[in-house]
């Protein structure tokens, strides 16, 4: 493979994956551990990685990665944790679903409850949950994300503060290893903060790949989420913090 195959390669790993290591890039291309510091060296100068101890990651910057590829990334695994987040929701409640890959997912989970009233932020969600005749589904205004079918700002708050939910399920960019849950946007970060308020419990569905990842707003704490549901259990020292915080990990079954 040569080096401009091997670049792309490289940089559908870390998009995949969240995060590579020299070690791995060297076994997985069959070449050696000099090679593979030199090519994520020369990622790193095109700005397309950023360097960290042993290996390189995708860069933090400002911006998200595009939606689609989000939804391509990580399907298996953000399956699993839905079908975990979703048995966890009784039929016949309220409940808020945001904007994200993994709320979508849930909301595919949830096409066959009984009796929900689900408010969401998300087009794409409500288009999910349209197929289900036995479940009530109100969009908030704000204006519209073309991206990812995200509705932002505040009459999108304004619609949240309407109401109490039962439950609420929330996605975010990236997680700190201090527990922060982090987004580009801060007209979502807004959002989300107003459904995390206006609801008496909150999951929050995101996979491995989030720990690896960093973004520039807060949204809030794992400490105030009651649930967290993702496919690999976190860092021993986080995973403390949060038996400290009452938030219950779940790790969806299929899971390392």
């Amino acid at each position: 493979m040569n080096q401009s195959f091997r670049h792309n390669a490289i940089l559908e790993i870390a998009r995949r994956e969240g995060r590579v290591t020299v070690e791995g890039l060297a076994e997985h291309f069959s070449v050696t551990q000099q090679t593979i510091r030199r090519d994520l060296g020369e990622l790193a100068e095109a700005g397309r990685l950023e360097r960290v101890h042993g290996g390189a990651m995708l860069p933090s910057g400002t911006a998200n990665i595009g939606y689609e590829e989000r939804r391509a990334l990580h399907g298996t695994e953000k399956a699993r944790m839905a079908r975990a987040c979703a048995a966890r929701i009784p039929e016949g409640v309220s409940i808020f679903l945001n904007i994200g890959t993994s709320t979508e997912a849930v909301a595919r989970q949830l096409v066959h409850h009984r009796g929900l009233l689900v408010v969401t932020n998300n087009i794409n969600v409500a288009n999910i949950l349209a197929s289900n005749p036995d479940c009530q589904v109100i969009v908030t205004g704000g204006t519209l994300r073309r991206s990812d079918g995200g509705l932002v700002g505040d009459l999108a708050t304004q619609t949240i503060l309407q109401f109490k939910f039962d439950m609420a399920v929330i996605g975010c960019s990236a997680i700190d290893r201090d527990g922060d849950l982090l987004d580009f946007d801060i007209q979502e970060v807004n959002v989300s903060k107003s459904i995390i308020r206006q609801a008496r419990r909150t999951f929050l569905v995101a996979d491995h790949s989030k720990f690896q990842r960093s973004a520039p707003a807060r949204i809030a704490s794992l400490a105030e989420i009651d649930t967290f549901f993702t496919d690999r259990p976190p860092a021993a020292e986080l995973a403390t913090r949060c038996k400290d915080w009452e938030t219950e990990v779940v790790v969806a079954p299929g899971g390392d």
